[in-house]
């Protein structure tokens, strides 16, 4: 694989993005530790930014009520910062166990051009995945937790409400169902393009179809979290996905919200979704968002990418909004 080749022999540095304030990010140099006999030493080849999430990092947002449920598995430092926060990376390992020497593999890490990890913190990716893709396994993780929470049924009518990158990824697995109905819902008319090659079909708020068995709302926004129950029919179920920052979004529980029996359940990636914990661990379920990626139409999220040297311009150019359509933005390692 072209992308595997070694690193130089008694390199012991490595480089990271840290959000050093609110609004500012740089790349430091630290000493790499010496990996133990049950570690990886990681070369990245690819990471993806996940601008929602991402900027709310950037912009020093994340609430303090929160700052310990918000840290990445490998994060360094605190909120609102010095942080070095990210969890979007594939990589080559280059040293560690033999089944997994100049393997490309995905892990919770950090924006950092090599890195060390316990091996069991690292899946392989497989080698029909393009590491751009697979960059998004976090995300597509996260959506396989939430269609194990909402469970749809064969002929239901369903809605996925936002089409940002946790929407976009919980509809192209929703494509694969069989369903009476798929909309995904979202006000830009600019994501018509991204619906079709994920499959779907998109609509406006005000177009969507009511009568829902099960809508799956990832706007973060009020307004779409009330169009949600809307859409719901008699006893529907909401599956909540957003992240909403700082902010505190009214519930519309009048109006016929307990006549109709709606119910609203979250849902987080933080531990297996309970109607498969029994079962599942956390490293399969990421494997099962690994193997999903098989599937091109995943492609649809990718919107761009640039070098590992330009990630602080890049974030800020990210977090101030100037490019709103993108979903997940690839960071380059090469």
């Amino acid at each position: 694989m072209t992308d595997a080749a070694a690193a130089p022999e008694g390199s012991r540095t490595c480089r990271a993005y840290w959000t050093v304030e609110p609004g500012r990010g740089e790349l430091r140099t630290a000493e790499l530790p010496c990996p133990g006999p049950e570690d990886v030493l990681v070369r990245a080849l690819r990471s993806g930014i996940s601008r929602g999430t991402e900027s709310l990092v950037h912009r020093g947002l994340v609430p303090a009520r929160v700052h310990e449920r918000m840290r990445a598995p490998f994060q360094e430092g605190d909120f609102p910062g010095p942080v070095k926060y990210g969890y979007l990376s594939v990589g080559v390992v280059e040293q560690g166990p033999e089944e997994l020497v100049g393997r490309r593999v995905f892990s919770l890490h950090p924006h950092q051009d090599r890195y060390v990890l316990p091996a069991s913190a690292v899946t392989p990716v497989p080698d029909d995945v393009p590491s751009d893709r697979a960059v998004l396994a976090g995300s597509v993780e996260t959506a396989v937790n939430a269609l194990w929470e909402a469970a749809p049924r064969f002929g239901d009518r369903v809605a996925v409400i936002g089409a940002g990158m946790i929407g976009a990824c919980a509809a192209a697995l929703l494509a694969r169902f069989p369903l009476a109905r798929l909309q995904l819902v979202d006000p830009q008319p600019s994501r018509r393009e991204l619906a079709a090659r994920l499959g779907v079909e998109h609509v406006l708020p005000e177009d969507a179809a009511r009568e829902c068995d099960v809508v799956v709302h990832a706007s973060s926004t009020a307004a779409g979290l009330a169009r949600g129950l809307e859409l719901l029919g008699e006893e529907g179920e909401l599956i909540e996905l957003s992240w909403y920052g700082d902010e505190d979004p009214a519930v519309p529980l009048g109006a016929d919200f307990h006549a109709r029996r709606l119910q609203i359940r979250a849902s987080q990636v933080g531990v297996v979704a309970p109607a498969r914990r029994a079962r599942r661990t956390t490293a399969d379920r990421l494997a099962t968002a690994l193997d999903a990626l098989r599937d091109p139409r995943f492609d649809a999220l990718l919107s761009g990418t640039s070098s590992f040297d330009e990630l602080p311009a890049t974030m800020a150019r990210l977090a101030a909004g100037v490019s709103p359509d993108v979903l997940c933005h690839v960071v380059h390692y090469d």
